[in-house]
């Protein structure tokens, strides 16, 4: 799978409305709108010798999958032996530190890179030996790819990239006035994409993704340059979407709020690995550890740094009268502070606890896998 730019070329031979700039013109013109689903309707019936529904099969598999790139001692391994399976109807949300392998795997799933080792399944169907009929409903948004037609307005970007998808845009117009009403571009429809603000763009991409009609699509960084106001409607229709529709939602983000609010299950990635696989909730409270939060004004920087050499502190505010100490521990490790607090003679003004969030629990986890 290309970028949407570049997809646009198989749907519309010789005809780029980035190069006319007279709107979608063409969009009448793409050759059988039904031909990519009858593709991935044949595909399925050859697999399985009869009609049976696909839910039945994961929407995306990944069995060890690897690139490397270069070569010698100066070779990256960017993947390293991934194995992943995503049911129909999930939303994952896809975390790693930079560097960690996450765009590669999702240019490697969308065969935007050719990995060195395993294979990559979309509803059953193996991208490398029927990549037409795999990717017929596979949709994406990539962060720092130019995701609509700049020339093109607001509308004639949706109506493009649903006929390319195989879809009827008339058929769909209703979602897109939806989507553009919710994301406040309505009033932009007849705009050029190239006079919007870096938001509003971000805005168009997402509609004319969520507005498809695909079964699986992939967001990358999809809230960058929105608005807190936009980012909660993101989350809301996204949810909205996948509940009425089923869709399958891949969102690789550093906006840790947004995957605790919408994801069903966090995939953690980290030196090209999955190094933690899990709901939100399991990741919230499957290590046993607790936050805690303690005030004093005997909490000098010398016993703090020697707090650091011996708990997990999370985090240390000296900006008032009164220190405020925030320490990640299990149980034991919270009676052994305890025991150092008194020791140093420290009188504690106030303890809280704190319930850890998505951001405490990707910083624990990439953080010992450093270590390792």
């Amino acid at each position: 799978m290309a970028t949407r730019e570049e997809r646009s070329t198989d749907a519309a031979a010789g005809s780029d409305p980035a190069a006319d700039g007279d709107g979608v013109g063409s969009v009448a013109d793409v050759p059988d709108s039904g031909e990519r689903r009858r593709d991935r309707r044949s595909a399925d019936v050859s697999r399985s010798g009869s009609e049976g529904p696909e839910a039945e099969l994961p929407a995306v598999a990944v069995s060890g999958l690897s690139k490397r790139f270069g070569s010698g001692p100066d070779a990256v391994t960017a993947v390293d032996d991934v194995s992943v399976e995503i049911p129909q109807g999930e939303i994952v949300g896809l975390l790693g530190p930079n560097g960690a392998g996450k765009t590669t795997l999702i240019k490697s799933i969308l065969g935007m890179v050719l990995p060195d080792e395993g294979s990559v399944r979309l509803h059953g169907i193996d991208v490398r030996e029927e990549p037409r009929a795999a990717y017929a409903r596979v949709d994406a948004m990539l962060e720092g790819a130019r995701n609509d037609y700049w020339r093109l307005t607001v509308r004639e970007n949706l109506r493009y990239f649903a006929a390319i998808g195989g879809v009827d845009p008339d058929s769909v117009a209703d979602r897109h006035d939806r989507l553009l009403d919710r994301f406040g571009i309505d009033s932009k429809v007849d705009t050029p994409v190239r006079n919007l603000s870096r938001g509003m763009k971000q805005k168009v991409s997402i509609a004319s993704v969520l507005a498809g009609d695909a079964d699986v699509v992939f967001l990358d960084e999809p809230t960058l340059g929105l608005d807190v106001e936009s980012s909660r409607t993101l989350r809301e229709e996204l949810r909205r979407i996948t509940e009425n529709r089923g869709l399958t939602a891949i969102v690789s983000s550093h906006d840790m709020d947004v995957v605790e609010a919408v994801c069903d299950r966090v995939l953690i990635m980290s030196g090209g690995r999955i190094v933690a696989d899990d709901t939100v909730e399991a990741l919230l409270s499957g290590d046993g550890r607790h936050g805690l939060r303690i005030e004093s004004r005997d909490l000098d920087p010398a016993l703090v740094a020697d707090l650091r050499g011996k708990f997990d502190v999370v985090d240390v505010d000296t900006g008032g009268e009164r220190t405020r100490l925030e320490v990640a521990a299990d149980t034991d490790d919270l009676y052994a502070l305890m025991a150092r607090l008194q020791a140093s003679g420290v009188t504690i003004e106030g303890l809280d606890a704190v319930d850890p969030d998505l951001e405490d629990v990707f910083v624990a986890v990439t953080r010992d896998e450093e270590s390792r």
